[in-house]
């Protein structure tokens, strides 16, 4: 823990940086200006007002203004981030490819980019162009080199246990969740809280800092509390920031009963099946089963395992029974111990008890 844990400042993002230790947070999310370069009015054909994003915080002079502001967030952001740590942007066709431009010249490693596609988009109210209905962010890791995390069985579960794709699909803010002060929005680009969840879930571990340079009303560090993250935020609006301190006052985290996600396969050290075999951890002639006993195979000499007319390793002839393309054995097999039917991975997580003990 930092002494920017769980903390927000009122402040100018650009001065307050560079106050910052180098190598603090985990975890940068940045939702900064688009520059949407709106010149008029916009009106529907009623002729009524649209409550589009004319805030003075979204308006540059010029494109080189814009590009001098991002560099030098965007600079900011690098040195601040742990050696292992990565960035979430936001931003839309106005802005995005900028950002990606600065973040590839910055040294950042890009990872993905997401599409968030708005199931209730604002319509395009003259009709002359497509109506709007996505959002892009980059994942980018401190550099090339970084030990970045992801949390890729934890998605996979969020998913159906289907692997999580670049694309998700979420409404825009709206309900209880939008704030709201004498009937108009408390901010005109609140993003929802489902899509922090899911970026925060992915790319960070319970007692991980998070920090966002563009806090607004306050989502990032709500989220980050909620999920048991440390949270650190400055936004330079004393609106935005009145109404992030207060909804992030009322936000209660998840009991830590309930904070733990699954463990990562790539976490686990690789041992091969065959290696248990020779140590004489299990041995050759030992039948393997599935967990109903209804399919028995018996270990052979060099680890393999063989199972009617079907012979290989733990994970093809699962998958051939399985009739499926893949299928991790470890999780399928299961041997006979005193009498109990126990997986065969336990025997993996013994062998790499002993080795570290």
């Amino acid at each position: 823990m930092t002494n920017y844990s769980n903390k927000i400042l009122n402040a100018d993002c650009l001065k307050e940086l560079k106050k910052i230790p180098d190598k603090t947070f985990d975890l940068v999310f940045a939702d900064p200006p688009y520059n949407m370069q709106i010149g008029e009015k916009l009106t529907r054909p009623d002729a009524s007002k649209v409550a589009g994003v004319n805030d003075k915080w979204d308006q540059f002079s010029s494109f080189e203004h814009y590009d001098g502001f991002c560099k030098a967030w965007l600079t900011e952001c690098k040195r601040i981030l742990k050696d292992n740590g990565s960035i979430w942007v936001i931003g839309s066709y106005h802005n995005i490819f900028r950002l990606g431009y600065h973040l590839q010249n910055l040294g950042y490693w890009l990872l993905n980019d997401v599409i968030w596609r708005k199931n209730n988009p604002m319509p395009n109210f003259r009709g002359t162009r497509f109506t709007n209905a996505h959002e892009t962010l980059i994942w980018a890791s401190k550099n090339k080199k970084s030990k970045y995390t992801f949390n890729y069985q934890s998605l996979k579960c969020l998913n159906d246990d289907l692997q999580m794709r670049s694309d998700w699909t979420f409404p825009i803010c709206n309900g209880k969740e939008r704030l709201k002060k004498n009937g108009k929005k408390v901010h005109s680009t609140q993003k929802p809280e489902v899509l922090l969840h899911r970026i925060i879930l992915a790319s960070t571990n319970k007692g991980d800092v998070v920090f966002d340079p563009f806090l607004g009303t306050g989502t990032t560090a709500v989220v980050s509390k909620k999920l048991g993250r440390y949270y650190c935020g400055i936004e330079k609006d004393k609106k935005y920031f009145s109404a992030a301190k207060e909804r992030i006052n009322k936000t209660t985290k998840i009991e830590d009963d309930y904070l733990d996600t699954i463990e990562n396969n790539k976490s686990k050290p690789r041992i091969p099946f065959g290696s248990l075999v020779e140590l004489g951890i299990i041995k050759p002639g030992t039948t393997l089963m599935d967990s109903k006993k209804r399919i028995n195979a018996k270990i052979m000499a060099d680890g393999s395992i063989k199972y009617k007319e079907s012979e290989g390793s733990i994970h093809k002839v699962a998958a051939k029974i399985m009739g499926t393309e893949s299928c991790n054995g470890w999780t399928y097999w299961h041997y006979n111990s005193n009498g109990s039917i126990v997986l065969i991975d336990s025997l993996r997580q013994k062998f790499i008890a002993g080795n570290q003990s």
